[in-house]
C-alpha cells in the first residue's frame, strides 16, 4: 500500500476518479431507454434486446466480489487504469456492433470491467485524501453515484432521438482515455505492494456459475412467470447449490477468493446491511415511478426522466457541505435524517392519485434528494470504519456488490408486487362490473354511447389504472416502513467511524 500518497493535483486526480465512475454509472442505465431503438436497427425482438442490459449486470456482479483479488494481484492504479481502458475498448466494440449476439457479447465484457471501478476508486480516494477530509472525498463520489444513473435515461434518449444509438456507447472513449491518462499521470508515484494470491478456483467458478445464474433468473423470472417457467426452476437451482458450495468454500479456505471474514468486523456487518437495504428500496423507488408516470399518467419516457431528475439537485448542492462537515457529528444521526426523510417522501408517495399534476411528482423527488444527499457517504464512511486501509478496496468491493446483488432483487421484486396486487385489485374493484347491476349497466351504456360493449371496455380500462394506482401507493406505504425500520439498523453500528482506518493510513 502507498505511504501516505499524496498526487501532485488533487483536484485534478479526483476529477480524473469521478470521471470514470460517472461513466460507469451512466451505462448501467443509458441503454435502457434505447432498447427498442437498438431491437429495432438489428433486427431482434424486444425480449432480446433486454439482454443488453442483463449480460452487462451479471458480469459486473461477478466481478464486483473479485476487486480486492485482483487489487492485491496488480496493485490499486494498475488494476484502475487497464479497467478503465478496457471500457473504453468494450464501449467502442458495442458502439460497431452489427448484430445483438456481437452486443451482448461486449455488453458483457464492458460489465466485467466495470465492476472493479467503484470499489477500487473508493479505495483510491480515501488513500489520496488525508484523514480530515476523507468524508468529503466520499461525498463527492456519492453525488456522481446519485446522478450519473439519472442522467443515463435522459441522455440515452436524447442522443438515440437526435443521433443514433451507437453513440450512446461512443460517448464514453474520450471521458475513459482522459479519466485513465490523469490517473496513470497523477498517480505514478504511489508505492503498491502486490502479491501472487494462489487463484482459488473453487470459489472462481462457483461464483460465477452461483452469482451469473442467480441474475439471470432475477432479470428474466418476471417475463417467464417465475416457477412456472422450467428454464427459472433449473437456473434457481444451479445458482442455490452454486452459491451454497460457494460460502462453505470461501469460509474454509486459507486464501479465499472473496473474503467473507470481513464480517467479523461490526460496523461493516450493520452498515453494509443497512446500505444493502436502503439502497434496494432507494432502487425500488427509482424503478417504480418512472414506470407510474408512463403507464398510468401517459408521460413519454423523457417526460418521465425529467420528472424524476429533480433527485439530483440537493445531492449536488450538499455535496461539499455534507463531505466538510458530517465528521464532525454521530455518522448514525445524519444517516437517521437521511431514513427519516426517504421514508417521509415515500407516506407521502402513498397519496399519490392518478390526476396529480408534474410539480407535486417533481418536488417530491427533489425532497427525496435532501435523503439521498444524506445517506450514501455515511453510511459507506460507518461500514468501512473499522476496516484497515489494506482490507478497503476488499470490503468496498464485497459491499458493492451486496448492494448491487440487493438492487436486482428489489427490481424483480417490486415489478412482481406492483403485477400481481394490481391484478388483486382489480378483480376486486371489478366485482360490482355485472350485467345485472343497473347502475353498472347504465353507465356502460353512458360510457360507450349506447353500445354497453364498448362502454365494459372503457370501464375495464378505468379499473386497470385504478388497480395499478392502488398497487402503487401500497408499495410505497411498505417502503417507508423499510425506511424507517432501517434507523434501528444503523444505530447497531458503534464508534469511532474513523478510528482504524486512519491509523491504518498512517502506519502504511
Amino acid at each position: 500500500m502507498s505511504t501516505s500518497f499524496r498526487p501532485p493535483n488533487l483536484p485534478l486526480s479526483t476529477i480524473g476518479l469521478s470521471l470514470a465512475i460517472f461513466m460507469q454509472a451512466l451505462d448501467s442505465t443509458i441503454a435502457n431507454v434505447s432498447l427498442p431503438t437498438i431491437a429495432g436497427n438489428l433486427g431482434v425482438s424486444s425480449d432480446q434486446s433486454t439482454w443488453v442490459i442483463t449480460s452487462f449486470a451479471v458480469s459486473q456482479a461477478i466481478a464486483l466480489p473479485l476487486t480486492g483479488f485482483l487489487s492485491r494481484r496488480f496493485g490499486e492504479v494498475q488494476l484502475f487504469v487497464w479497467c478503465t481502458l478496457l471500457f473504453v475498448l468494450a464501449s467502442f466494440l458495442c458502439g460497431i456492433s452489427q448484430s445483438m449476439s456481437m452486443l451482448i457479447v461486449f455488453r458483457a465484457l464492458q460489465g466485467a470491467v466495470a465492476g472493479p471501478l467503484f470499489p477500487i476508486t473508493q479505495s483510491l480516494l480515501i488513500g489520496i485524501y488525508p484523514p480530515a477530509k476523507r468524508g468529503l472525498a466520499l461525498s463527492l463520489m456519492s453525488m456522481v453515484a446519485v446522478v450519473a444513473p439519472i442522467a443515463g435515461p435522459i441522455l440515452g434518449g436524447w442522443i438515440t432521438d437526435n443521433y443514433s444509438w451507437p453513440w450512446i456507447f461512443f460517448i464514453n472513449v474520450p471521458v475513459g482515455i482522459f479519466a485513465s491518462m490523469v490517473v496513470a499521470n497523477q498517480m505514478k508515484g504511489r508505492v503498491e505492494k502486490t502479491e501472487r494470491p494462489k487463484i482459488d478456483y473453487v470459489g472462481l467458478i462457483t461464483l460465477i456459475i452461483g452469482v451469473g445464474a442467480l441474475q439471470v433468473v432475477l432479470d428474466k423470472g418476471n417475463d417467464d412467470d417465475w416457477f412456472n417457467s422450467t428454464f427459472i426452476i433449473i437456473t434457481s437451482l444451479i445458482s442455490a447449490i452454486s452459491v451454497i458450495i460457494f460460502l462453505i468454500w470461501e469460509l474454509t479456505d486459507k486464501d479465499p477468493i472473496v473474503d467473507l471474514k470481513l464480517f467479523r468486523h461490526r460496523n461493516f456487518k450493520f452498515g453494509t446491511l443497512a446500505l444493502i437495504l436502503s439502497f434496494s428500496a432507494y432502487f425500488a423507488i427509482n424503478l417504480l415511478l418512472p414506470q407510474w408516470l408512463q403507464r398510468n399518467l401517459g408521460y413519454t419516457a423523457t417526460w418521465a426522466g425529467f420528472a424524476a431528475s429533480p433527485l439530483g439537485v440537493i445531492p449536488v448542492l450538499l455535496t461539499f457541505v455534507v463531505g466538510r462537515y458530517a465528521m464532525r457529528f454521530d455518522l448514525r444521526l445524519i444517516a437517521t435524517a437521511a431514513f427519516i426523510v426517504m421514508g417521509v417522501t415515500c407516506f407521502l408517495r402513498s397519496g399519490f392519485y392518478l390526476q396529480i399534476d408534474f410539480f407535486h411528482v417533481a418536488m417530491m423527488q427533489l425532497l427525496m434528494g435532501l435523503g439521498v444527499a444524506l445517506f450514501f457517504m455515511p453510511v459507506t464512511v460507518i461500514l468501512l470504519s473499522d476496516l484497515k486501509q489494506s482490507e478497503i478496496a476488499s470490503g468496498g468491493g464485497l459491499a458493492t456488490f451486496l448492494r448491487t446483488l440487493g438492487g436486482s432483487f428489489a427490481a424483480s421484486l417490486t415489478t412482481f408486487m406492483w403485477d400481481r396486487r394490481a391484478v388483486l385489485h382489480h378483480a376486486q374493484l371489478a366485482e360490482q362490473i355485472t350485467a345485472y347491476n343497473p347502475t353498472a349497466q347504465m353507465a356502460m351504456n353512458q360510457l360507450g354511447q349506447g353500445d354497453a360493449q364498448v362502454g365494459a371496455g372503457v370501464i375495464d380500462g378505468m379499473i386497470v389504472q385504478q388497480g395499478y394506482q392502488i398497487a402503487f401507493n401500497e408499495l410505497f406505504h411498505a417502503l417507508g416502513w423499510i425506511f424507517l425500520s432501517l434507523v434501528l439498523v444503523i444505530w447497531l453500528a458503534k464508534p469511532p467511524f474513523s478510528a482504524k482506518a486512519d491509523a491504518a493510513a498512517a502506519g502504511h
